[in-house]
Protein backbone atom coordinates (compact mmCIF):
# COMPACT_ATOMS: atom_id res chain seq x y z
CA UNK A 1 0.00 0.00 0.00
CA UNK A 2 2.90 2.24 0.39
CA UNK A 3 3.46 4.86 -2.87
CA UNK A 4 5.95 6.87 -0.76
CA UNK A 5 7.62 9.06 -3.74
CA UNK A 6 11.47 9.08 -3.81
CA UNK A 7 11.45 11.11 -6.79
CA UNK A 8 13.69 13.50 -4.23
CA UNK A 9 15.78 11.17 -1.81
CA UNK A 10 18.03 11.93 1.18
CA UNK A 11 20.99 11.50 -1.16
CA UNK A 12 20.29 14.42 -3.76
CA UNK A 13 19.47 16.92 -0.80
CA UNK A 14 22.31 19.39 -0.46
CA UNK A 15 25.37 17.95 1.64
CA UNK A 16 25.21 21.30 3.92
CA UNK A 17 23.55 20.76 7.19
CA UNK A 18 21.82 23.64 9.26
CA UNK A 19 23.82 24.74 12.47
CA UNK A 20 20.76 24.02 14.38
CA UNK A 21 18.63 20.63 14.34
CA UNK A 22 16.04 21.99 12.53
CA UNK A 23 14.13 18.26 13.55
CA UNK A 24 13.92 18.94 16.69
CA UNK A 25 11.90 22.54 16.62
CA UNK A 26 8.22 22.87 17.42
CA UNK A 27 5.51 24.74 14.70
CA UNK A 28 5.77 28.16 16.41
CA UNK A 29 9.63 27.78 16.82
CA UNK A 30 9.90 26.86 13.16
CA UNK A 31 8.06 29.65 11.93
CA UNK A 32 10.03 32.19 13.94
CA UNK A 33 13.02 31.67 12.45
CA UNK A 34 11.53 31.76 8.60
CA UNK A 35 9.66 34.81 9.39
CA UNK A 36 13.32 35.86 10.83
CA UNK A 37 14.96 34.60 7.77
CA UNK A 38 17.12 31.94 9.64
CA UNK A 39 16.16 29.45 7.44
CA UNK A 40 13.85 29.14 4.39
CA UNK A 41 10.66 26.86 4.40
CA UNK A 42 13.24 24.77 1.62
CA UNK A 43 16.28 24.30 3.94
CA UNK A 44 13.40 23.18 6.56
CA UNK A 45 11.60 20.72 4.87
CA UNK A 46 15.00 18.90 2.93
CA UNK A 47 16.68 18.73 6.51
CA UNK A 48 12.78 16.85 7.69
CA UNK A 49 13.12 14.68 4.39
CA UNK A 50 16.79 13.23 5.39
CA UNK A 51 14.82 11.23 7.68
CA UNK A 52 13.47 8.85 4.82
CA UNK A 53 14.70 6.08 6.19
CA UNK A 54 14.01 6.63 9.47
CA UNK A 55 10.24 7.05 7.68
CA UNK A 56 10.02 4.03 6.64
CA UNK A 57 11.70 1.88 9.50
CA UNK A 58 8.81 3.12 11.59
CA UNK A 59 6.35 2.73 8.70
CA UNK A 60 4.36 5.64 9.85
CA UNK A 61 3.60 6.76 6.39
CA UNK A 62 1.22 4.49 4.09
CA UNK A 63 1.13 7.44 1.64
CA UNK A 64 3.83 10.32 1.00
CA UNK A 65 5.39 12.59 -2.20
CA UNK A 66 8.46 13.93 -0.98
CA UNK A 67 8.66 15.67 -4.48
CA UNK A 68 5.78 17.69 -3.94
CA UNK A 69 6.69 18.66 -0.38
CA UNK A 70 9.74 20.53 -1.72
CA UNK A 71 7.93 21.74 -4.78
CA UNK A 72 5.60 23.56 -2.53
CA UNK A 73 8.30 24.58 -0.21
CA UNK A 74 9.81 26.03 -3.14
CA UNK A 75 6.75 28.29 -3.78
CA UNK A 76 6.55 29.30 -0.48
CA UNK A 77 9.72 30.83 -0.22
CA UNK A 78 9.24 32.39 -3.97
CA UNK A 79 5.95 33.93 -3.24
CA UNK A 80 7.15 34.96 0.12
CA UNK A 81 4.68 33.02 2.32
CA UNK A 82 7.03 31.88 4.49
CA UNK A 83 8.40 34.52 5.55
CA UNK A 84 5.10 36.36 6.28
CA UNK A 85 3.94 35.82 9.70
CA UNK A 86 0.27 36.15 8.91
CA UNK A 87 0.64 32.39 6.90
CA UNK A 88 0.64 30.90 10.50
CA UNK A 89 1.43 27.30 9.16
CA UNK A 90 3.77 28.24 5.67
CA UNK A 91 6.38 25.65 5.18
CA UNK A 92 5.03 23.44 7.92
CA UNK A 93 4.97 19.99 6.84
CA UNK A 94 1.99 18.41 8.36
CA UNK A 95 0.76 14.58 8.19
CA UNK A 96 -2.34 13.38 8.33
CA UNK A 97 -4.19 10.15 9.76
CA UNK A 98 -5.00 7.93 7.00
CA UNK A 99 -8.70 8.42 7.31
CA UNK A 100 -8.94 11.90 6.73
CA UNK A 101 -9.51 12.98 3.05
CA UNK A 102 -7.62 14.84 0.78
CA UNK A 103 -7.30 14.74 -3.18
CA UNK A 104 -3.19 15.31 -3.22
CA UNK A 105 -3.19 12.02 -1.90
CA UNK A 106 -5.50 8.46 -1.54
CA UNK A 107 -7.55 8.13 2.02
CA UNK A 108 -7.73 4.24 2.43
CA UNK A 109 -8.50 4.03 6.54
CA UNK A 110 -5.53 1.55 5.65
CA UNK A 111 -8.07 -1.22 4.87
CA UNK A 112 -7.85 -3.57 1.76
CA UNK A 113 -10.98 -2.37 -0.04
CA UNK A 114 -10.18 1.29 -0.50
CA UNK A 115 -6.42 0.69 -1.78
CA UNK A 116 -5.21 3.78 -4.07
CA UNK A 117 -8.81 5.36 -3.78
CA UNK A 118 -8.83 9.07 -3.23
CA UNK A 119 -11.72 11.27 -2.28
CA UNK A 120 -13.50 14.09 -4.35
CA UNK A 121 -12.50 16.76 -2.02
CA UNK A 122 -10.62 17.53 1.39
CA UNK A 123 -11.71 17.16 4.28
CA UNK A 124 -12.98 20.80 6.11
CA UNK A 125 -9.87 20.36 8.47
CA UNK A 126 -7.25 19.12 6.00
CA UNK A 127 -8.52 22.15 3.80
CA UNK A 128 -8.17 24.80 6.92
CA UNK A 129 -4.41 23.43 7.22
CA UNK A 130 -3.64 23.71 3.69
CA UNK A 131 -5.16 27.30 3.48
CA UNK A 132 -2.88 28.53 6.42
CA UNK A 133 -0.02 27.54 3.96
CA UNK A 134 0.68 23.52 5.66
CA UNK A 135 2.36 21.17 3.15
CA UNK A 136 1.22 18.01 3.15
CA UNK A 137 3.69 15.61 4.24
CA UNK A 138 1.83 12.42 3.83
CA UNK A 139 -0.82 10.00 5.00
CA UNK A 140 -0.28 8.10 8.36
CA UNK A 141 -0.45 4.53 9.07
CA UNK A 142 -3.57 3.73 11.69
CA UNK A 143 -5.30 0.49 12.78
CA UNK A 144 -7.04 -0.49 9.98
CA UNK A 145 -10.22 1.41 9.57
CA UNK A 146 -9.41 3.06 12.83
CA UNK A 147 -10.79 -0.45 14.78
CA UNK A 148 -8.27 -0.86 17.48
CA UNK A 149 -5.26 0.91 19.79
CA UNK A 150 -2.51 -2.07 18.70
CA UNK A 151 -1.74 -0.47 14.69
CA UNK A 152 -0.69 -3.47 14.08
CA UNK A 153 -2.08 -3.76 10.66
CA UNK A 154 -1.98 -6.95 8.47
CA UNK A 155 -2.53 -4.96 5.33
CA UNK A 156 0.09 -1.99 5.72
CA UNK A 157 2.11 -3.56 8.60
CA UNK A 158 2.28 -2.46 12.15
CA UNK A 159 3.76 1.09 12.84
CA UNK A 160 6.74 1.03 15.05
CA UNK A 161 7.45 2.90 18.10
CA UNK A 162 10.12 5.97 17.68
CA UNK A 163 11.20 4.80 21.83
CA UNK A 164 11.75 1.11 20.95
CA UNK A 165 11.18 -0.05 17.10
CA UNK A 166 9.53 -3.88 18.54
CA UNK A 167 6.94 -1.87 20.82
CA UNK A 168 3.51 -0.58 19.71
CA UNK A 169 3.17 2.84 18.97
CA UNK A 170 -0.67 3.12 19.91
CA UNK A 171 -3.42 3.43 18.30
CA UNK A 172 -5.49 3.81 16.37
CA UNK A 173 -3.52 6.92 15.18
CA UNK A 174 -0.07 5.07 15.63
CA UNK A 175 1.49 6.08 12.52
CA UNK A 176 0.10 9.95 13.63
CA UNK A 177 2.00 9.89 16.83
CA UNK A 178 5.22 7.93 16.02
CA UNK A 179 6.31 10.11 12.84
CA UNK A 180 6.11 13.44 15.54
CA UNK A 181 7.73 11.41 17.90
CA UNK A 182 10.50 9.79 15.37
CA UNK A 183 10.89 13.84 14.73
CA UNK A 184 9.63 13.30 10.86
CA UNK A 185 7.32 15.63 11.34
CA UNK A 186 6.52 18.58 13.61
CA UNK A 187 2.59 17.72 14.12
CA UNK A 188 0.35 15.57 13.47
CA UNK A 189 -3.83 15.56 13.10
CA UNK A 190 -5.02 12.08 14.11
CA UNK A 191 -8.28 11.08 15.25
CA UNK A 192 -9.41 10.25 18.60
CA UNK A 193 -13.27 8.29 19.42
CA UNK A 194 -12.10 6.58 22.53
CA UNK A 195 -8.35 6.95 22.77
CA UNK A 196 -7.03 7.18 19.29
CA UNK A 197 -5.20 10.19 20.03
CA UNK A 198 -4.05 10.62 23.29
CA UNK A 199 -2.92 6.81 23.92
CA UNK A 200 -0.79 6.62 21.11
CA UNK A 201 1.17 10.62 21.95
CA UNK A 202 1.48 8.70 25.35
CA UNK A 203 3.30 5.68 24.34
CA UNK A 204 5.13 7.56 21.95
CA UNK A 205 6.01 10.54 24.42
CA UNK A 206 4.52 13.48 22.42
CA UNK A 207 1.36 16.02 23.36
CA UNK A 208 -2.61 14.76 21.63
CA UNK A 209 -5.23 16.51 22.48
CA UNK A 210 -8.75 15.51 22.34
CA UNK A 211 -11.42 18.70 21.97
CA UNK A 212 -14.51 18.97 22.86
CA UNK A 213 -17.32 17.46 20.86
CA UNK A 214 -17.88 19.35 17.72
CA UNK A 215 -15.26 21.93 18.30
CA UNK A 216 -13.50 20.26 14.92
CA UNK A 217 -15.30 19.38 11.96
CA UNK A 218 -15.81 15.63 11.03
CA UNK A 219 -16.75 15.65 7.71
CA UNK A 220 -14.65 14.35 4.78
CA UNK A 221 -13.16 11.86 8.10
CA UNK A 222 -13.71 8.44 7.63
CA UNK A 223 -15.79 7.35 10.98
CA UNK A 224 -16.62 4.95 13.87
CA UNK A 225 -19.41 6.99 15.15
CA UNK A 226 -20.53 10.53 14.79
CA UNK A 227 -21.19 11.41 18.51
CA UNK A 228 -17.84 10.25 19.62
CA UNK A 229 -14.92 10.87 16.66
CA UNK A 230 -13.36 13.76 16.88
CA UNK A 231 -9.83 14.80 14.85
CA UNK A 232 -7.31 15.75 16.99
CA UNK A 233 -3.85 17.29 16.72
CA UNK A 234 -0.08 15.48 18.03
CA UNK A 235 2.66 17.84 18.22
CA UNK A 236 5.89 18.04 20.65
CA UNK A 237 4.11 21.18 22.25
CA UNK A 238 1.22 22.30 24.10
CA UNK A 239 1.83 25.95 22.43
CA UNK A 240 1.62 23.76 18.90
CA UNK A 241 -1.88 22.24 19.84
CA UNK A 242 -2.60 26.02 20.87
CA UNK A 243 -1.92 27.09 17.43
CA UNK A 244 -3.80 24.21 15.58
CA UNK A 245 -6.59 24.64 17.91
CA UNK A 246 -7.41 27.97 17.12
CA UNK A 247 -7.14 27.20 13.19
CA UNK A 248 -9.31 24.29 13.21
CA UNK A 249 -11.85 25.10 15.88
CA UNK A 250 -12.01 28.79 14.00
CA UNK A 251 -11.68 30.44 17.55
CA UNK A 252 -9.20 32.74 17.87
CA UNK A 253 -9.56 33.72 21.52
CA UNK A 254 -7.37 32.01 23.84
CA UNK A 255 -7.02 31.35 28.00
CA UNK A 256 -4.85 33.78 29.84
CA UNK A 257 -1.60 32.22 30.93
CA UNK A 258 -2.34 30.12 34.09
CA UNK A 259 -0.86 30.17 37.41
CA UNK A 260 -0.45 26.50 39.34
CA UNK A 261 -0.39 28.21 42.51
CA UNK A 262 -3.36 27.16 44.52
CA UNK A 263 -4.94 26.26 41.29
CA UNK A 264 -7.55 23.44 41.89
CA UNK A 265 -7.24 19.84 39.86
CA UNK A 266 -8.91 16.92 40.88
CA UNK A 267 -7.42 13.49 41.71
CA UNK A 268 -9.63 10.93 40.70
CA UNK A 269 -7.64 8.04 42.14
CA UNK A 270 -9.96 5.14 42.71
CA UNK A 271 -11.13 4.53 38.88
CA UNK A 272 -7.97 5.74 37.51
CA UNK A 273 -5.01 5.28 39.28
CA UNK A 274 -5.89 1.52 40.19
CA UNK A 275 -3.91 -1.44 38.57
CA UNK A 276 -0.98 0.22 36.88
CA UNK A 277 2.15 -0.94 36.06
CA UNK A 278 4.71 -0.30 38.51
CA UNK A 279 7.26 1.57 36.26
CA UNK A 280 4.26 3.84 35.25
CA UNK A 281 2.88 4.52 38.38
CA UNK A 282 6.19 5.78 39.66
CA UNK A 283 6.65 8.43 37.14
CA UNK A 284 3.07 9.82 37.67
CA UNK A 285 3.10 10.02 41.18
CA UNK A 286 7.01 12.22 40.48
CA UNK A 287 5.25 14.25 38.34
CA UNK A 288 2.51 14.94 40.91
CA UNK A 289 4.99 15.58 43.45
CA UNK A 290 6.36 18.23 40.83
CA UNK A 291 3.09 19.85 40.33
CA UNK A 292 2.70 19.63 44.13
CA UNK A 293 5.80 21.91 44.73
CA UNK A 294 4.72 23.80 42.14
CA UNK A 295 1.79 24.87 43.81
CA UNK A 296 -0.95 22.78 42.60
CA UNK A 297 -3.96 21.89 45.16
CA UNK A 298 -5.21 18.35 44.69
CA UNK A 299 -8.30 17.46 45.25
CA UNK A 300 -9.47 13.79 45.60
CA UNK A 301 -12.65 11.86 45.00
CA UNK A 302 -14.95 10.26 41.89
CA UNK A 303 -17.34 10.80 39.17
CA UNK A 304 -20.06 9.45 40.29
CA UNK A 305 -20.96 5.94 38.83
CA UNK A 306 -18.54 6.10 36.03
CA UNK A 307 -17.37 2.24 35.80
CA UNK A 308 -20.62 1.29 34.76
CA UNK A 309 -22.13 4.35 32.85
CA UNK A 310 -19.27 4.22 30.57
CA UNK A 311 -19.45 0.63 30.49
CA UNK A 312 -22.67 0.90 28.95
CA UNK A 313 -22.49 3.85 26.71
CA UNK A 314 -19.23 2.98 24.74
CA UNK A 315 -19.36 -0.20 22.60
CA UNK A 316 -23.00 -0.22 21.66
CA UNK A 317 -22.74 3.31 20.59
CA UNK A 318 -20.03 2.65 18.39
CA UNK A 319 -20.98 -0.32 17.04
CA UNK A 320 -24.32 0.87 16.35
CA UNK A 321 -23.52 3.95 14.80
CA UNK A 322 -20.23 2.73 12.51
CA UNK A 323 -22.83 1.05 10.45
CA UNK A 324 -25.24 3.94 10.18
CA UNK A 325 -22.35 6.16 9.48
CA UNK A 326 -19.96 4.33 7.11
CA UNK A 327 -22.06 3.96 3.97
CA UNK A 328 -22.80 7.88 4.03
CA UNK A 329 -18.90 8.15 4.22
CA UNK A 330 -18.31 6.10 1.46
CA UNK A 331 -21.21 7.71 -0.99
CA UNK A 332 -19.88 11.24 0.35
CA UNK A 333 -16.37 10.53 -0.92
CA UNK A 334 -17.35 9.14 -4.07
CA UNK A 335 -16.15 5.33 -3.13
CA UNK A 336 -18.70 3.40 -5.03
CA UNK A 337 -18.51 -0.09 -2.83
CA UNK A 338 -20.84 -1.65 -0.87
CA UNK A 339 -20.64 -2.70 3.40
CA UNK A 340 -20.15 -6.06 2.61
CA UNK A 341 -17.58 -5.14 -0.11
CA UNK A 342 -15.92 -2.99 2.53
CA UNK A 343 -16.01 -5.88 5.25
CA UNK A 344 -14.56 -8.32 2.60
CA UNK A 345 -11.70 -6.34 2.39
CA UNK A 346 -10.32 -6.12 5.48
CA UNK A 347 -7.32 -7.89 6.19
CA UNK A 348 -6.73 -7.64 10.02
CA UNK A 349 -8.37 -10.52 12.31
CA UNK A 350 -9.63 -8.39 15.25
CA UNK A 351 -11.26 -5.61 12.69
CA UNK A 352 -12.44 -8.80 10.16
CA UNK A 353 -14.30 -10.40 13.07
CA UNK A 354 -15.72 -7.44 14.48
CA UNK A 355 -17.38 -5.93 11.53
CA UNK A 356 -18.42 -9.02 9.62
CA UNK A 357 -20.69 -9.79 13.30
CA UNK A 358 -21.74 -6.40 12.85
CA UNK A 359 -23.24 -7.42 9.65
CA UNK A 360 -25.11 -10.42 10.93
CA UNK A 361 -26.46 -11.57 14.39
CA UNK A 362 -23.51 -9.21 16.62
CA UNK A 363 -25.73 -6.15 15.13
CA UNK A 364 -26.75 -4.04 17.55
CA UNK A 365 -30.08 -3.50 18.01
CA UNK A 366 -31.36 0.13 17.67
CA UNK A 367 -33.53 -0.09 21.53
CA UNK A 368 -29.63 -1.38 23.18
CA UNK A 369 -28.39 1.81 21.21
CA UNK A 370 -31.12 4.27 22.26
CA UNK A 371 -30.32 3.15 25.72
CA UNK A 372 -26.75 3.45 25.34
CA UNK A 373 -27.39 7.13 24.58
CA UNK A 374 -29.69 7.86 27.64
CA UNK A 375 -26.38 6.40 29.84
CA UNK A 376 -24.27 8.73 27.81
CA UNK A 377 -26.32 11.90 28.95
CA UNK A 378 -26.25 10.92 32.88
CA UNK A 379 -22.58 9.96 32.26
CA UNK A 380 -22.32 13.92 31.48
CA UNK A 381 -24.32 14.99 33.89
CA UNK A 382 -22.23 13.24 36.40
CA UNK A 383 -18.86 15.18 35.05
CA UNK A 384 -20.46 17.87 34.80
CA UNK A 385 -21.35 17.55 38.44
CA UNK A 386 -17.98 16.55 39.83
CA UNK A 387 -16.16 19.65 37.86
CA UNK A 388 -18.61 21.93 39.37
CA UNK A 389 -19.15 20.43 43.22
CA UNK A 390 -15.75 19.69 43.42
CA UNK A 391 -14.51 23.17 42.37
CA UNK A 392 -12.10 21.83 40.03
CA UNK A 393 -10.31 23.02 36.90
CA UNK A 394 -9.76 19.73 35.48
CA UNK A 395 -9.07 16.30 36.83
CA UNK A 396 -5.17 14.70 36.10
CA UNK A 397 -4.68 11.14 35.98
CA UNK A 398 -2.56 8.50 34.00
CA UNK A 399 -3.46 8.69 29.78
CA UNK A 400 -3.14 4.53 29.90
CA UNK A 401 -2.55 2.01 32.83
CA UNK A 402 0.91 1.47 31.20
CA UNK A 403 3.24 2.05 28.99
CA UNK A 404 4.11 0.69 25.45
CA UNK A 405 4.04 -3.13 24.87
CA UNK A 406 5.51 -5.72 22.35
CA UNK A 407 4.34 -5.49 18.39
CA UNK A 408 1.80 -8.94 17.96
CA UNK A 409 0.47 -8.87 21.83
CA UNK A 410 -3.36 -7.93 19.95
CA UNK A 411 -5.47 -10.30 22.68
CA UNK A 412 -3.70 -9.82 25.80
CA UNK A 413 -0.76 -8.26 27.41
CA UNK A 414 1.30 -8.18 30.62
CA UNK A 415 0.38 -6.14 33.67
CA UNK A 416 2.28 -6.80 36.38
CA UNK A 417 2.14 -10.80 37.04
CA UNK A 418 -1.02 -11.01 35.31
CA UNK A 419 -2.23 -11.43 31.19
CA UNK A 420 -5.35 -8.81 30.96
CA UNK A 421 -7.33 -7.99 27.66
CA UNK A 422 -4.35 -5.98 25.65
CA UNK A 423 -8.01 -3.10 24.16
CA UNK A 424 -9.72 -2.52 27.15
CA UNK A 425 -6.81 -2.41 29.19
CA UNK A 426 -4.98 0.39 27.48
CA UNK A 427 -8.36 2.73 26.38
CA UNK A 428 -9.47 2.10 30.79
CA UNK A 429 -8.54 5.80 31.17
CA UNK A 430 -9.10 7.70 28.15
CA UNK A 431 -12.67 5.80 27.12
CA UNK A 432 -14.73 7.65 29.79
CA UNK A 433 -14.21 11.42 28.85
CA UNK A 434 -14.66 10.44 24.96
CA UNK A 435 -17.91 9.41 26.06
CA UNK A 436 -18.74 12.30 27.94
CA UNK A 437 -17.52 14.16 24.58
CA UNK A 438 -15.52 16.66 27.30
CA UNK A 439 -11.64 17.49 26.25
CA UNK A 440 -8.64 16.30 27.21
CA UNK A 441 -5.29 16.40 26.58
CA UNK A 442 -1.76 13.83 27.30
CA UNK A 443 1.61 15.61 28.03
CA UNK A 444 4.70 13.63 28.66
CA UNK A 445 4.93 12.64 32.51
CA UNK A 446 8.55 11.14 32.39
CA UNK A 447 9.88 7.85 31.47
CA UNK A 448 10.04 4.43 33.07
CA UNK A 449 13.41 2.81 34.31
CA UNK A 450 13.05 0.96 30.85
CA UNK A 451 13.17 4.37 29.48
CA UNK A 452 9.67 3.79 28.11
CA UNK A 453 7.53 7.61 27.98
CA UNK A 454 4.67 7.79 29.97
CA UNK A 455 1.77 10.16 29.47
CA UNK A 456 -0.30 12.56 31.93
CA UNK A 457 -4.09 13.17 31.00
CA UNK A 458 -6.11 16.57 32.06
CA UNK A 459 -9.65 16.25 31.36
CA UNK A 460 -11.77 19.47 31.91
CA UNK A 461 -15.84 19.92 31.37
CA UNK A 462 -17.09 20.18 27.50
CA UNK A 463 -15.92 23.83 26.09
CA UNK A 464 -13.31 24.48 28.56
CA UNK A 465 -10.86 23.82 25.72
CA UNK A 466 -8.73 26.64 25.80
CA UNK A 467 -8.69 27.18 29.27
CA UNK A 468 -7.91 23.37 29.58
CA UNK A 469 -4.77 23.92 27.38
CA UNK A 470 -3.39 26.49 29.32
CA UNK A 471 -3.16 24.46 32.46
CA UNK A 472 -1.59 21.72 30.37
CA UNK A 473 0.78 24.62 29.42
CA UNK A 474 2.05 25.67 32.84
CA UNK A 475 2.24 22.00 34.03
CA UNK A 476 3.97 21.16 30.81
CA UNK A 477 6.68 23.74 32.17
CA UNK A 478 7.10 22.51 35.41
CA UNK A 479 7.35 18.79 33.80
CA UNK A 480 10.04 19.71 30.93
CA UNK A 481 10.25 18.09 27.48
CA UNK A 482 11.17 14.39 27.41
CA UNK A 483 14.61 13.70 25.92
CA UNK A 484 15.22 12.72 22.01
CA UNK A 485 14.76 8.55 21.52
CA UNK A 486 17.67 6.69 21.52
CA UNK A 487 18.92 5.12 18.40
CA UNK A 488 18.56 7.40 14.68
CA UNK A 489 14.92 8.87 15.33
CA UNK A 490 17.14 12.29 16.07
Amino acid sequence: MRTISLSHTPQAFSAKKPAMNLKELTIVEARAHMVKGTFSATDYVTELLRSEPDAVSLNAFVARDTGQMLKEAVAADASGASRNAAKLLAGIPIALKDNINTTGLPTTGCTGALKGKTPTENAPVARQLFDAGAILAGKNNMHELALGITNNNAVTGAARNPWQTDLIPGGSSGGSAAAVGGRLVPTAIGTDTGASVRLPAALCGVTGFRPSMDRYSQRGILPISHTRDTPGPIARSVADIQLLDQLLSGKAQTSAAVDLRGLRIGLPRTYFFTGLDSELQAVIEQAIQSLSVAGVHWVEGEVAELAELNGAVGFPVALYEVMQDLPVYLKESGYTLSMPELVAGIGSPDVAGLMSSLLGEGAIPQEVYEQALRSRKLLQINYASYFADKQVDAMLFPTSPLPARPIGEDETVLLGSEQVPTFFTFIRNTDPGSNAGIPGISIPAGLTRSALPVGLELDGPHGSDARLLAIAQAMESVLGPLPIPKGHFS
